[in-house]
């Protein structure tokens, strides 16, 4: 009798988590593929690819003043005194470490940049797939891939859901579909 109740219990628990399981609809989308078809995408490429060559050119400007005056202070080594020679070096050191710093500077002030850039855009694409979960009553969604590595290991190959984030947005898939491994952005920030 005891096994029986404890049978029930276990059955009537187990039909509980398949109820519960019919609920969920999980989708799978790739934002950086639905960015990549994004308008404003074109722009933003023109617009950091400018930033990008003003930064390399203040770069290139520095180190060419730089080269200039070591090479100016290697003419002049053997005729200055070992005190001139001393603080020549110690200047020279000084200029090589602020290019260095403004390297440094300009690669961060690039990243910043970028995202300024294409945070609209982003909000523009997860309002869309917010909306679109709430439309077609999904209850997760994932990121097709996060880093290098899918996050997603199985999921049926007809899920429509960045088609219909895609639809909201206004925009449409371009023949042969998603790509393997897109990207919001390709370009090397600086020479």
């Amino acid at each position: 009798m005891k096994a029986r109740i404890i049978l029930s219990a276990i059955a009537i628990l187990c039909f509980g988590f398949v109820a519960q399981a019919q609920d969920i609809k999980i989708g799978y989308t790739n934002v950086e593929y639905i960015m990549s078809l994004m308008p404003e995408m074109e722009q933003i490429d023109a617009d950091i690819q400018d930033y990008s060559n003003q930064l390399g050119q203040q770069i290139q400007t520095k180190t060419q003043s730089f080269q200039q005056q070591v090479q100016t202070y290697q003419q002049a080594a053997q005729t200055m005194t070992e005190e001139a020679r001393a603080t020549k070096q110690q200047e020279l050191q000084n200029m090589e470490q602020e290019i260095q710093k403004f390297q440094q500077d300009a690669q961060s002030s690039y990243q910043r940049k970028l995202q300024e850039l294409l945070e609209p855009v982003q909000t523009k694409v997860y309002n869309a797939i917010n909306s679109v979960a709430a439309e077609n009553n999904y209850t997760h969604v994932f990121s097709e891939s996060a880093g290098q590595a899918p996050v997603l290991l199985y999921t049926k190959d007809n899920d429509p859901f960045t088609d219909l984030v895609l639809s909201k947005l206004g925009l449409e898939a371009p023949a042969g579909g998603q790509p393997d491994n897109p990207s919001i952005q390709n370009a090397n920030p600086l020479p």
